[in-house]
């Protein structure tokens, strides 16, 4: 089955109003080149209002994280999934390694802000991901066994028919490596099969992202792995050319 190429950005705790103008700006250029795939920003929570004022056609607007509860009411701080749906988000990042690591959201918390995410109506991109220690360790599979089947267990599996992973190896990222395209398209075949596990159909059309130092030099050949349909991309992301050159690679992808 044909999946669609989604490349997303993932600016972090990065950006100002200016910078963000400036690098919108480039990438809303010659926007007609990348009709087969989509692109995706996730900017900072203050600066999703004026992102989707300046967003070019094509380009989707989405958060880095949401609140677990699925109203209103004294949460100070948090960000209900209803308010991004106002601002025009479509997606939403949950249980990426930073709020895994560094703010201490463990699986059943992310199987939450999952599950609002799409009680929201929002699409979900659910973030798994093992550490160097685990990996070596070989302890891959089962930590992603984990943090996928915690999903599953909470939402079910038809839940992913209207949601996307990232496999984002916490050894790669920001640290300049990156996994071999023999090591990503084996873990993709591995959470593909978990899927599969349950439901054959969704786990053909579930759009699987690698997530761990994407750039313009190493994208075609990581996007040109079997399961690997897109990148949730970091660093690389802030720079217009960069973002555009991984977007053009899997524009070119789409049409083999």
């Amino acid at each position: 089955m044909s999946r669609r190429y989604l490349i997303a950005g993932n600016w972090k705790m990065n950006g100002s109003l200016s910078a963000n103008a400036v690098l919108l700006s480039e990438l809303s250029l010659q926007q007609d080149q990348y009709s087969g795939m989509d692109r995706l920003v996730c900017p900072p929570a203050p600066y999703l209002e004026s992102v989707e004022r300046q967003l070019g056609g094509g380009i989707l607007l989405g958060a880095q994280n949401l609140s677990d509860q699925t109203k209103a009411g004294a949460f100070t701080g948090e960000v209900l999934g209803d308010m991004l749906v106002e601002l025009g988000c479509r997606y939403v990042i949950v249980g990426h390694s930073e709020r895994r690591a560094l703010y201490g959201e463990d699986d059943a918390t992310v199987a939450r802000k999952f599950a609002a995410a799409q009680a929201a109506g929002l699409i979900p991109i659910l973030c798994v991901g093992e550490t160097l220690e685990e990996r070596e360790s070989g302890a891959t599979e089962a930590v992603l066994g984990r943090q996928l089947g915690a999903v599953l267990a909470a939402s079910g599996v038809g839940a992913f028919a209207k949601a996307v992973i990232a496999y984002e190896p916490v050894w790669a990222i920001g640290t300049g490596r990156t996994a071999t395209t023999e090591q990503a398209q084996t873990t993709h075949a591995f959470l593909r099969g978990q899927l599969a596990a349950q439901d054959a159909k969704i786990a053909n059309s579930t759009q699987l992202l690698y997530g761990g130092s994407v750039k313009a030099d190493n994208a075609a050949s990581l996007l040109s792995c079997d399961d690997v349909d897109g990148g949730l991309i970091g660093g690389a992301s802030l720079k217009a050319a960069e973002f555009l050159a991984i977007c053009a690679a899997a524009q070119a992808l789409s049409k083999n």
